[in-house]
């Protein structure tokens, strides 16, 4: 096949593959590969050169940017996991597999007709591959964002790890916010501690919390943590900072569309984050979260 290769050169630890060995290895495969670092300014342009395959080479934050843009294009795409989380790849199955076999097993993959959620708000309008939420998760990325100890941590599973800590120890003391909003018009409006909109059941450090959650079945899982399942959280990040898979069984609702009324709380959409009180930003406005169905196609492992 001819290829364009998307990397992310500064992706997971010193055990990557890097350029070199990565090129090597598709080559090997009786690919033809064009290369294109992520980390250059124009990236996006070497997603019109002729190919009929996009591999991404990275973490999540990669692969959702060229899966965001692979939606314009009707091009599918592959994706191999470098990065710290993987919550793409191991949501579609990818985790299992080392990366050369994960090459070798193309030509019998299945493609998989993958969601991608769209979020309308103060911002403009936002695609994300993971989910959308309010409450304790995004209240939590600033400040792994400027924690000088997480910024020398250069272990992926370190790094897993001390993200949960934090996100555990915010959670002892976090106050719930009052969110209203609907769900395919009923509503779901309550005092929540996390609120998150999901196509995936993994979003952030590996937060496993939507197990049910589909990537094809064009529904959001919506997963609302009230103070009644604050111990069943914590319970559930305990668990997953020791390499457990436990299963929450949070409260989840499903739908097509969300509306959440204006809000002046921190707001994710993946690894992007709107911020309450900045300045540059509008402070309030409406909130509206669905699913573009089918929006890119992805390689997975065949069933």
């Amino acid at each position: 096949m001819i290829i364009t290769l998307i990397h992310n050169p500064g992706a997971g630890g010193e055990d990557r593959p890097d350029r070199a060995a990565l090129e090597n290895m598709l080559q090997q495969a009786g690919h033809a590969v064009f290369y294109q670092s992520s980390d250059d300014e124009d990236w996006e342009q070497a997603l019109k050169r002729p190919a009929e395959l996009v591999v991404v080479a990275g973490g999540d934050g990669t692969v959702g940017r060229v899966a965001r843009r692979l939606a314009e294009r009707k091009l599918p795409f592959a994706a191999l996991p470098l990065g710290t989380a993987n919550n793409i790849a191991r949501s579609l199955g990818l985790m299992d597999h080392s990366i050369e076999q994960h090459v070798a097993m193309w030509p019998q993959a299945r493609r998989l007709k993958l969601d991608l959620g769209l979020a309308r708000g103060p911002w403009g309008e936002e695609a994300f591959i993971e989910g959308m939420g309010l409450g304790l998760f995004a209240w939590m990325m600033p400040l792994a964002d400027e924690s000088p100890k997480m910024a020398a941590i250069t272990d992926a599973d370190e790094a897993l790890s001390y993200a949960l800590k934090m996100l555990r120890r915010l959670l002892e003391e976090h106050a719930p916010d009052h969110i209203k909003a609907t769900l395919d018009g009923a509503d779901i409006s309550g005092n929540y501690l996390l609120f998150e909109a999901l196509n995936l059941p993994y979003v952030g450090p590996n937060l496993f919390l939507a197990p049910d959650a589909r990537p094809d079945d064009g529904l959001l899982d919506v997963v609302m943590v009230d103070e009644a399942h604050r111990d069943e959280l914590l319970a559930a990040i305990t668990d997953w900072q020791e390499g457990k898979s436990t299963l929450p069984r949070l409260p989840t609702r499903r739908g097509k569309l969300l509306k959440i009324e204006p809000v002046a709380d921190n707001v994710h959409m993946d690894d992007k984050l709107w911020r309450a009180g900045d300045s540059a930003l509008p402070n309030r406005g409406d909130i509206e979260v669905k699913l573009m169905a089918g929006a890119v196609e992805v390689l997975v492992p065949a069933k």
